[in-house]
């Protein structure tokens, strides 16, 4: 296809025209990945019919390979076929915007407002409610995921490693990748993704699939976009580096989530035992209950649920200013977390859809990265352990046996509370199956009556 035919094809869907839609969609993305990806199933195929269902699937599986929020990155990647790199740009911009604002006024209201005792009543409901939809997640995760004796055997592991071991998550990652390609050698059968029912594709979609927008993959097209993309990612990082030093927090905060950028391989759930071990232990931006706060507050915001990133870093910031205003540092520090924290996946995108069909052929790979999914499992278990200890528990200690260390709770500081709302939040998210939102709110209005009761 020519430059020209190209051109005539991804204009079937005027840029103007799909920059509303995906303004849209970002006002709708509430509840996680599957949340979002729903929605821009039913806007995309069901209802603008601008894709077909395989063809949105086939998107979908390529995002679920790549570390970082997977469906940003399927907005990104659907832009992109729809309206070439600037289309990808902005379906990528607007699907995050209304989260970045929301989150950062919510961060901003948690600091300033955080000690009253209204807000201390409305986190008493969230904490225990998000504690809920991170259960919820492990069984969902786990159902799709470990179709074999062998999977279960590797989320065993990778839970034990992080929750005995305190195995640092990459590595985690790591050898899970490395065992399932070994397994998939010796045993192919085992790591093979479980056969799923054929689809048909859908409403009949508007334009063809060889109409999408495609380019002949190339190293002078690859460098071309890997290294200005490179440099913009680290600039604000370099700029830090320059202003204020290697030991400042935005120095910290920019290379310590850049490198997170790259290993956030099953999501934010999964991630976010890394996060919370380095931030609240090892920096001490931040305490391991607001841990559980911020994401609450990503819960309730439109966007990925890795924005509480976002929160992590205004808190960090904003206790560790420098020679800036607080709220100045926080803001500042917020939004440096937000870029490199989203800017890779432009770039695994744009470089790699050109390549998405050899990738998707790749036995050898696709074994690995059934390894890499079986752990993740585990990865958001030991998420689900660490926050249940800091929800239901007001006070925590370490158990060192060698190279074992255990977070254990202290029993005498059971928050009846807290047991009492998860033990709704578990009834409408299990037994009810109430939307996210739903679950939310009723935890938080019932978080409010008990905590005025005992906590003025």
């Amino acid at each position: 296809m020519s430059f020209s035919d190209r051109r005539r094809a991804t204009q079937r869907v005027p840029l103007r025209q799909a920059t509303k839609a995906w303004f849209l969609i970002s006002l709708q993305t509430f509840g996680g990945p599957a949340g979002q990806i729903a929605v821009m199933q039913r806007t995309l195929v069901d209802e603008k019919r601008w894709l077909g269902e395989r063809r949105f699937l086939h998107a979908l599986s390529y995002c679920m390979l790549l570390p970082g929020p997977e469906a940003q990155q399927l907005a990104v990647y659907t832009g992109w076929l729809l309206n070439g790199s600037l289309g990808g740009i902005i379906a990528g911009v607007l699907f995050v915007l209304p989260g970045v604002l929301a989150m950062l006024a919510l961060s901003w209201v948690y600091v300033s407002q955080g000690d009253t005792a209204v807000v201390e009543a409305i986190f008493l409901g969230l904490a225990p409610a998000v504690l809920a939809i991170v259960v919820q997640a492990v069984l969902r995760v786990g159902g799709r995921a470990l179709k074999h004796r062998v999977l279960w055997l590797l989320a065993l592991g990778s839970f034990v490693a992080l929750a005995l071991f305190a195995v640092p998550f990459p590595l985690v990652v790591l050898g899970a990748g490395i065992l399932g390609w070994l397994i998939g050698r010796v045993w192919p059968e085992a790591m093979a993704p479980a056969a799923s029912d054929a689809l048909d594709d859908g409403p009949t979609p508007l334009i063809p699939d060889d109409a999408l927008h495609h380019v002949r993959p190339s190293w002078r097209r690859n460098l071309g976009i890997l290294v200005p993309g490179v440099v913009l990612w680290l600039a604000p990082v370099a700029v830090a580096l320059a202003l204020s030093g290697r030991h400042s927090v935005f120095t910290e905060q920019g290379l310590f989530f850049s490198g997170t950028a790259l290993v956030t391989f099953g999501g934010a759930y999964a991630v976010l035992s890394f996060v919370a071990q380095k931030a609240v232990e090892s920096y001490g931006w931040l305490t391991g209950g607001e841990m559980v706060r911020g994401l609450a507050l990503a819960e309730t915001t439109p966007g990925p649920l890795i924005m509480v990133l976002q929160f992590v870093a205004f808190l960090g910031a904003y206790r560790d200013p420098g020679s800036l205003n607080p709220w100045v540092a926080a803001v500042l520090a917020s939004l440096l977390v937000t870029w490199v924290t989203f800017v890779p996946s432009f770039l695994f995108i744009f470089l790699g859809a050109p390549y998405v069909e050899r990738v998707r052929g790749n036995r050898s790979l696709s074994a690995a990265l059934t390894g890499v999914t079986a752990a993740v499992v585990g990865v958001i278990a030991n998420l689900a352990v660490y926050f249940s200890v800091h929800t239901l528990f007001e006070r925590t200690s370490e158990l060192d046996w060698g190279p074992i260390r255990l977070l254990v709770p202290e029993w005498a500081s059971y928050s009846w509370e807290s047991w009492l709302i998860g033990a709704v939040a578990m009834t409408l998210v299990f037994a009810l199956k109430w939307p996210i939102l739903r679950v939310l709110g009723a935890c938080a209005l019932l978080g409010l009556g008990l905590g005025l009761v005992t906590l003025t």
